[in-house]
């Protein structure tokens, strides 16, 4: 019975793959490189982006906290390319912390940010990017940004290009 299901789910990956469409979630998720907030932490001042947590905390599990913890490599390599392509001063304020909406492309599970909204970043995300409606623009990679009044949601779906 696991034989089978194991042949069941990489039949399907390799079918999505040939046809060009996502697996199930259970299966990307397994394809998917998770950091830690240290990890994720270094990367970021590597790219020299910055981040604040209004509880002053990486508590994972505390809603006032700024966590990276179980960030997807994708997500932290995409606000590094954000960065070095608007050539704006980015400041994350939203990460894996619970408190965010629930959902499969959500902050708990790794891929999306907030940052700090700011001129430098709204002028090149909608001088950039697509506009979709309701306030988001996407990119030509995908991914996702959302104009949530006070700040950047951003849904990585793949790095952007890294």
């Amino acid at each position: 019975m696991r034989l089978a299901r194991m042949l069941s789910t990489l039949t399907l990956a390799l079918v999505a793959l040939l046809v060009g469409t996502s697996v199930a979630h259970a299966d990307v998720d397994a394809l998917v490189t998770k950091l830690t907030h240290s990890d994720a932490t270094s990367r970021l001042t590597a790219a020299g982006i910055s981040w604040t947590s209004s509880g002053g905390c990486s508590n994972r599990n505390n809603s006032t906290c700024t966590s990276f913890d179980q960030v997807n490599l994708a997500t932290i390599q995409g606000a590094g390319v954000l960065k070095r392509a608007s050539g704006c001063a980015l400041t994350i304020t939203g990460g894996t912390e619970t408190g965010h909406a629930s959902g499969t492309y959500s902050h708990w599970n790794g891929y999306k940010v907030d940052f700090r909204m700011t001129t430098c970043l709204t002028n090149y995300i909608t001088g950039t990017f697509t506009s979709i409606g309701g306030g988001k623009w996407k990119a030509g990679s995908g991914n996702v940004y959302y104009n949530e009044s006070n700040h950047w949601d951003v849904t990585y779906y793949n790095c952007g290009g890294c």
